[in-house]
This record gives C-alpha cells, structure tokens and sequence, in this order.
C-alpha cells in the first residue's frame, strides 16, 4: 500500500512558500508523499521542494476593473476544472492551502471532491483567498492566536499552529539575547518590496544622531542594488561602521547576533523575530494586501515586542529619536526581546503536520462511516 499523499497548494512568493516548503520537509520525514500545485511564477520555487512532485495549472487573480475580474474569473473557472481532474488522478488524502490566488482552483476542487482540507495563514489578518475558503475547509490553522477578518463560525475551527520558519532561523532560537552595553548590532532587512524607504531613511537618521551614539552602531544593511552605493556612501561620510549589499547569505546569524532589527512585517520576518527574541522597528509596506502587515506588526507592538512606525511616520527625525532612546535604554530592549521570544512557535511545523494527519485521519474515518 502506498503512503498517503498530501497536496500542497500556495501562491507564488516567498511568504506563501517558505511554510509550504517546511511542511513538505516535515511530512516527507513522516514517510507521507507530497506534491506541490502552483502557478507558473511558483515553478520558480521547484528547486526547493526536492522530492516532491510540481504541477502548474491557470490561476486567475481577481484585478480591480470588470474586464480584469471577467479575465480572472474564467481563469479561475479553468483552473478550478484542470485542478480537479489532476487530484483525481492522484486522489490525496489531504490539501492544504497556503493563500495567494495560486492556491484557490486546487482548494475549490479539493473542497468539492470531499478531499479533507485546510489552509493555512500566516499573517494577522486572514488573507483574501483564505477568507474565501475559510468556509469550506475543515480546518483553519493560524499563526496568531488572534485573526483578523475571520467569522465566528470560521474561528471555531481555527488552530493557532504558528507559522513554520527556515531551519536555519530555528537552529538559532538557543542563541540568548544580550542587551547591548557599548556596541549596538543593528540589522536592517527590508525584504523584495518597499526597501527604498529604509535606504533613504535610515543614513539621514543615523547621521543625525550625536557623535558619542554614531561611534556606537556597528550596521547591517539589506539594500536594493541600486541603491547600494549611495547607502554606502552616506553611513560613509556620517561615520557609521556600516556593511551595505543586496543580500545577506548569514542572514540567520546576523539575525542572532543583532541588538535590534528595523524591518518590514511580513509574516516570515515577524515569525524569525520571534523564534529567534529579538527587538525590532517595524515598518509595515503601506501597499501590501488588505494593509496585512500593519496588522502583523501591531500583533508585536501590544505585546511589547516591537515599536511600530508607519510609512507616513517614517522620518529621520523620528527614526533617530526612537533609535537615541533605545540606545540609552538597553533595558526595553532586553524587554522587548523577552516579549517576541514567548511569541515565538519553534514547533510550528509540527505542530501544522499534526494537524494535518488529524485531519486526514477524521476525514477518512468519517468517508468510512458514511460508505
């Protein structure tokens, strides 16, 4: 008999991806096959499913004008008919939903074939295919204890399972934070999307600060290629010890070894935050989806783990105000890095397989007693 089969169905970008890959991880060591359905921007992420099965079908997104949500519709319509003819050759015992337009003709199929199914959302405030689906799955995992944009009726199914993290980041959660006492480690990450801001910002903020805190800041800077030579130029005439490129490959143990982060809060920075206990500014990208991350870094800020300062907000003046009080503070540091730790869900991919097999399980024994 062969093993069970789980089905995997995400969006093309890294939020969507990074849990879906750490599942695919999980249950594959639980002896379970897997299969990935995604659209063509998703193929992209093939390379890191290794062993697992990669299928492609239409994915149509919902635009703002009649002509685009008529196009997405139809595309939607012919994805939903590809998808069910794929599951029915594979016939899974499970899909799970990991948002993004991608992911909603394999959801939509696997509902109607009665394939058990649940989805998973990783920010504050439930995404807009999930909310579509959240009715017609049996299972809503969540990666706050609290969500925004869910029903009554769609809570009561809802399991905070957390919201799986890369390996590497969980591997550093032993690491203790130390509050800094001369020195201040300061990573600033900006992920693929709105990182322009933090490149303006933060040199202007950095050299306004007086001489005696400038010596102190030793700087890792994510920044666009474009504007990495310009960042490098200014922290170079302000007298920053600074380290400016595209991308960080150490990523996860700079992310250790910071004092304090000034971030983005997509869904997999504020889970690596809080895996790992570390303080952070957090500006939320203005133009995301539904203003997600606003809703993911305030879930931070009330639970004094970070301090939140809107795009709008974000000027050199205040930015070097908040950085001058920190860094004569280290104590509300040393807090707020207590506080995103016990929001920290190392487990959180085990805890989402659990909860995958369970469901499966109940819906195969309910396939029983129905037959």
């Amino acid at each position: 008999m062969s093993a069970p089969l789980a089905i995997l169905a995400t969006g093309g970008t890294g939020g969507h991806m990074f849990p879906a890959e750490a599942l695919a991880r999980a249950l594959l060591q639980r002896g379970w096959r897997v299969a990935l359905i995604t659209d063509r921007r998703g193929q992209a992420f093939s390379e890191k499913f290794p062993g697992v099965a990669v299928h492609s079908i239409p994915a149509g997104r919902l635009g703002a004008g009649l002509a685009q949500k008529a196009m997405g519709l139809v595309e939607l319509a012919l994805g939903t008919l590809a998808a069910g003819k794929l599951l029915r050759s594979l016939r899974p015992a499970v899909a799970i939903g990991f948002g993004g337009y991608p992911s909603l003709p394999t959801m939509l199929a696997a509902t109607r074939q009665r394939i058990a199914s649940l989805v998973h959302e990783q920010n504050a405030l439930l995404g807009r295919a999930n909310r579509l689906l959240a009715p017609r799955v049996s299972r809503i995992a969540t990666s706050f204890p609290s969500v925004g944009g869910m029903r009554e009726a769609d809570a009561a199914r809802a399991v905070c399972t957390g919201n799986p993290v890369r390996q590497e980041v969980a591997q550093h959660r032993a690491s203790p934070y130390a509050a800094p006492s001369e020195t201040l480690n300061l990573l600033v990450t900006g992920g693929s999307q709105g990182a322009r801001i933090l490149s303006t910002v933060i040199p202007e903020a950095l050299a306004s600060l007086p001489l005696e805190l400038r010596a102190r800041v030793k700087l890792a800077q994510q920044a666009r290629p474009e504007d990495v030579e310009r960042v490098r130029e200014a922290h170079r005439a302000s007298g920053i010890d600074a380290e400016v490129a595209p991308f960080f490959h150490d990523l996860p143990a700079r992310l250790a070894a910071a004092h304090l982060v000034i971030a983005r809060s997509g869904a997999s920075t504020v889970a690596e935050l809080c895996v790992m206990g570390r303080p952070a500014i957090l500006v939320p990208y203005a133009a995301a989806a539904d203003d997600h991350q606003s809703a993911n870094a305030r879930a931070l800020s009330e639970a004094g783990a970070a301090w939140v300062m809107a795009e709008a907000d974000f000027t050199p003046a205040a930015l070097a105000a908040r950085l001058a009080e920190l860094m004569t503070a280290p104590d509300k540091l040393a807090a707020a890095a207590a506080a995103a730790r016990s929001l920290g869900r190392p487990e959180a991919v085990e805890r989402l397989a659990d909860l995958v097999i369970d469901c499966a399980g109940a819906n195969g024994a309910a396939r029983e007693r129905a037959a």
